[in-house]
């Protein structure tokens, strides 16, 4: 089973692990626009632009591949004039861009994770077959953001908890709404990585550190990855 961090002396989360986990489970498996081939290939591309080696694709467009390098190694320097241009290349969508930008979020999280710890990053899952269900919300909109945003009532049957009792979530939050299961997949992750959404609104969490301290560390390494959320 992936990430059983046998010999590893350190107190890791059962929550991180499962988020872990069911990362990988998500990028080996097809998604609403790309296969689940595709999805293990942007995680591939990515982890080779973290370590800055310039690699293509047979199977992902080449604009896919650009943006995921310009993603990785390049992100304060996106704008939406690139955003467009993106989107409007051949094999390339709104939608995928989106979905891609999810794959990469999360393999590079988990990457970072592992070479914080000085550990072996984890072999790529093996892809599962099928066929993306290209299935877009009902309803989206701009919302001050480059790609369109999806409100609960634009929502589709199974995914209208998206955002609890709210019409929208916060901009980090409805960001990836577009593909509503990557709002879900992101909560995930943060909650085994940082904090859920939930605990985000409490001074203190209840963690092994304080809120104060966690906010610092966090604040720590978005200055040194270049946030600028």
């Amino acid at each position: 089973m992936a990430f059983e961090y046998h010999g590893v002396n350190l107190p890791i989360r059962a929550k991180t692990i499962s988020s872990q986990r069911m990362s990988w489970e998500m990028i080996a498996a097809p998604g609403r626009w790309w296969s689940g081939a595709e999805r293990v290939e942007i995680a591939r591309i990515g982890r080779a632009a973290r370590d800055f080696e310039a690699v293509g694709s047979e199977i992902l467009p080449e604009a896919a591949v650009y943006a995921i390098q310009k993603l990785v190694v390049d992100n304060a320097n996106l704008n939406r004039e690139w955003y467009q241009e993106i989107i409007a290349s051949e094999g390339m969508s709104e939608d995928r861009y989106v979905e891609l930008v999810a794959v990469v979020v999360h393999s590079l999280s988990i990457d970072e994770f592992h070479r914080a710890l000085g550990l072996e990053l984890e072999p790529l899952p093996e892809p599962i077959a099928g066929e993306p269900t290209r299935e877009r919300p009902a309803e989206a909109a701009q919302r001050a953001s480059w790609p369109p945003l999806v409100p609960k009532a634009g929502l589709n049957p199974g995914d209208e908890m998206l955002y609890g009792p709210m019409e929208w979530g916060a901009n980090v939050i409805s960001a990836l709404s577009l593909v509503p299961e990557n709002v879900r997949w992101l909560h995930d992750l943060s909650e085994g990585h940082y904090l859920s959404f939930a605990e985000m609104r409490q001074p203190d969490p209840l963690r092994a550190i304080s809120r104060p301290q966690i906010e610092l560390i966090a604040a720590r390494v978005s200055a040194l990855n270049e946030c600028f959320y």
